[in-house]
């Protein structure tokens, strides 16, 4: 990542390898953090490292089992 702080979702779709329905649907979630800014909507750059460490941690669990 840059030093850029706030995301468009197409720019988060292309950091996170996912489409553009899974994004609006772990922002519905809650799962990855956005705000709003005008009328879009932007994820920041620590929504995204959060959402990642949330990833991460599931998969641990998973393997685990």
């Amino acid at each position: 990542m840059t030093d850029q702080q706030l995301y468009r979702v197409t720019e988060a779709m292309a950091i996170l390898a996912m489409s553009r329905s899974v994004i609006y649907e772990e922002m519905r979630s809650g799962r990855l953090g956005w705000v709003k800014r005008g009328r879009s909507r932007r994820i920041s750059a620590a929504d995204i490292a959060d959402y990642l460490a949330l990833l991460k941690a599931e998969t641990k669990r998973r393997v685990a089992l």
